[in-house]
């Protein structure tokens, strides 16, 4: 028996809730873990689209203090970026999309989650 994915859309505004609160209930929708039919090995999740996300906030010193590092796979390749200068130069659409990504299980079905999020 194939399980089928049956998907119905969220939406969920993002006016003065915490981002970390936020993505956390985004994944948990895009994972699909709110349905009683859920399988980890299976995508059941469905798709959400966020509104006012402008009207985010972040608590604390986070604007100030946390750092989006990666690197670059050369020597001496690491590159930080600091949440202030993400959300101003990119916006806090890409502060809550990589948010969401970090909080996603890291395996094969994560691109495809990520394709259900829409951010407004």
């Amino acid at each position: 028996m194939a399980l089928k994915a049956d998907r119905k859309t969220q939406q969920l505004d993002a006016t003065d809730q915490a981002m970390g609160r936020l993505a956390s209930e985004i994944a948990q929708i895009l994972i699909g873990k709110h349905k009683p039919e859920y399988v980890p090995h299976f995508d059941m999740g469905d798709s959400v689209v966020v509104s006012n996300i402008d009207k985010m906030k972040v608590t604390g010193k986070k604007m100030e203090q946390k750092e989006y590092i990666r690197h670059t796979g050369y020597p001496g390749g690491i590159r930080r970026v600091l949440l202030g200068k993400l959300w101003g130069t990119k916006g806090p659409a890409e502060a809550l999309r990589r948010a969401v990504y970090n909080m996603l299980p890291k395996n094969k079905l994560r691109n495809g989650r990520m394709k259900r999020l829409i951010i407004k």
